[in-house]
Order: C-alpha cells, then structure tokens, then sequence
C-alpha cells in the first residue's frame, strides 16, 4: 500500500453511471452504525440465509412491524383507494 494516493482525477460517484444508479436505487434510506447483540446478529444471518434475503432487509422488516409502520402493498392501495373514491 502505498502512504499517499493522488485523487485528482478522482470522479464524484455521481458521475459515473452505474454508481450513480446505486446512489438514486438508495433513496430514502439512511446509513447508520448501530451495535447489535453478537447473538442476535447471527440469528437474523441465519434466518435471512434460510429465507434467501439480506440481513438488514429482515431487521429493517422486523423494526418496520415493532413500530407498526409496514410498507403499503398494492392491495392494500388498492382497497384505500376504492373507500376514498366511494366517500367522495
């Protein structure tokens, strides 16, 4: 490795295309550091590598259910908007 690197061709992630759709795919999500039990950790692992899914998809699902905010499915969308277009 070497000590010092030259960045000063280095290009913004959001100019380079595939990095840039990365970025926009990320929208509305937030990067954070968060200590988590070693234990439970490895059983989120576990549960995502038998279910075929990430890790932080299923932790993000669980912290979704344990505040009652779950994402709106296209039935349920579909259900508010026939009530919101009888009431009108």
């Amino acid at each position: 490795m070497r000590k010092q690197y030259d960045f000063s061709k280095a290009k913004r992630a959001k100019s380079i295309p595939h990095l840039a759709k990365l970025q926009a795919e990320a929208k509305g999500k937030t990067r954070i550091t968060i200590m988590l039990d070693n234990d439970l950790l490895m059983a989120f692992r576990a549960k995502a590598d038998s279910e075929g899914t990430g890790y932080q998809t299923l932790i993000n699902q669980t912290l979704r259910q344990a505040v009652g905010a779950g994402p709106v499915d296209e039935a349920t969308l579909r259900r508010v908007l026939r009530e919101e277009l009888k009431a009108g």
